[in-house]
């Protein structure tokens, strides 16, 4: 028997792009995507979904102790800000002039950089 082999989804979001969370602890906060995991559907933003990890003490952080950090969030709790209006905004695809497909925001009609 063959096994199927599940296909990673496309995702809309991507590293480097300024998202709004939508729900959870962290709702209403916007900040930078630092990494997106496909694998999983997650994202980690900067500032949002902070949590508190022990770490034992190594070249870089020789004290060790509690270290503060974002921990990752399911892509669908998150938003694309809309560069002209700073809003969250859904994200469309169009084909641009050399016909290549593009990401916009479907607030503005903008395209996504």
């Amino acid at each position: 028997m063959e096994k199927k082999i599940k296909s990673q989804p496309k995702l809309k979001i991507r590293k480097g792009d300024l998202v709004q969370v939508t729900s959870g602890d962290s709702k209403g906060k916007q900040g930078k995507v630092l990494e997106v995991k496909l694998a999983t559907n997650r994202v980690i933003v900067e500032g949002a979904n902070m949590v508190s990890k022990h770490t034992k003490p190594n070249a870089a952080t020789p004290n060790g102790g509690i270290v503060k950090m974002e921990a990752s969030l399911h892509i669908s709790n998150v938003m694309l800000v809309d560069a002209k209006s700073g809003k969250p905004t859904r994200i469309g695809k169009q084909k641009n002039a050399d016909g290549k497909s593009i990401r916009i925001a479907k607030k503005s009609g903008e395209e996504i950089k």
